[in-house]
């Protein structure tokens, strides 16, 4: 018997996410097909000029969005961001600093800690088990 392998697919939203990129912002061809492990990867390993562009400048998801504001996406609900943020609007927010972010920025550095501070608790413990 020979083994039969199946081109891996996803679909345009999972590639998007992979990718970090705004799914409605891509090029209709990409929204509207499916995307191979081997297309991502090369995707991934050479960017073309539509990809680069949405990565530089946007619109960004909000995870993306989250992660240069360094707060959660929970957070950006909070400070009632909930549509994607293109980099000029995410650099204006840096700027302007609203009170919501300060907040949210300390709130996810507390998290931070507080996981450091687990981790470290639980290294100790399974040295302890292991002595």
């Amino acid at each position: 018997m020979t083994s039969h392998q199946n081109t891996q697919t996803m679909k345009p939203a999972t590639a998007a996410k992979k990718l970090g990129v705004y799914l409605e912002a891509t090029p209709a061809e990409f929204q509207e097909g499916v995307v191979s492990r081997s297309e991502l990867n090369e995707l991934q390993a050479n960017p073309p000029a539509w990809l680069q562009e949405l990565r530089k400048n946007g619109p960004h998801p909000r995870p993306v969005v989250a992660q240069k504001l360094g707060v959660s996406i929970a957070g950006l609900a909070r400070g009632g961001i909930t549509d994607p943020l293109t980099t000029e609007q995410i650099d204006a927010l840096k700027q302007e600093l609203p009170e919501w972010l300060q907040k949210e920025r300390a709130t996810q550095a507390e998290v931070r800690k507080e996981t450091v501070r687990i981790k470290e608790r639980d290294a100790e413990r399974a040295r302890n088990q292991n002595a």
